[in-house]
């Protein structure tokens, strides 16, 4: 671990598993049966199900690690390997950046998903906005073997999908204070989201 690393670990991930632990159980709809894809260690989705006890929570990833906090099933990065609308929700934090085919799997998380999906990922816009992702992506996720293949969209590339897929934005936060106020001049401005989807067909749901 290098020094990067290092300040990374120490000054940005306790409070980025609290702040995005807090986003995510607020728009996770209450008593929702919710899959969290690419979830690592689970340490994220146990913080959620902690402060949300209603909720019913489980992990999928492609990298498999001893010791999760949650239930973690292993899955080839494409395909999820649960039915077709067999969870209320999924949730990808973080993840379709990561992935080879980020529709591809923006879809299979629409197939499982019976009414919502619930997205942390980033809006690439604005001047160096790829060269910053492609930074904080290295320092975050190099060490663990994670594929950065920087499949980051703009806005209006979201718009496009969201539109396409017809999933409907429920709720759109870009205003996440993930990075300490000194750092999120350089860090946030933007580039960071977190949403809840309706998939086509569903109606709306209550919120937590």
């Amino acid at each position: 671990m290098n020094w990067l690393e290092r300040a990374h670990d120490r000054h940005h991930h306790g409070r980025r598993l609290r702040v995005l632990g807090r986003h995510l159980s607020e728009l996770l709809p209450k008593g929702a049966r919710a899959l969290d894809v690419g979830c690592g260690d689970g340490l994220l989705t146990r913080f959620v199900a902690d402060r949300r006890p209603d909720l019913e929570l489980r992990g999928v990833d492609s990298l498999v690690r001893g010791g999760t906090h949650v239930p973690v099933d292993g899955f080839d990065g494409r395909l999820l390997p649960h039915p077709d609308a067999s969870f209320d929700a999924v949730i990808f934090v973080d993840v379709l950046h990561h992935a080879d085919d980020p529709l591809g799997l923006l879809r299979e998380g629409a197939r499982v998903a019976r009414r919502w999906l619930v997205i942390k990922d980033h809006s690439a816009d604005g001047a160096f906005a790829h060269a910053t992702l492609r930074f904080m992506d290295r320092v975050s996720n190099r060490r663990h073997g994670i594929a950065i293949p920087c499949h980051y969209w703009r806005a209006e590339e979201w718009q496009r999908v969201l539109a396409r897929e017809q999933l409907a934005v429920e709720e759109w936060r870009d205003a996440l204070a993930l990075y300490p106020w000194w750092s999120r001049f350089a860090f946030e401005r933007g580039l960071h989201f977190a949403a809840r989807l309706r998939v086509a067909g569903a109606a709306p749901g209550p919120r937590a």
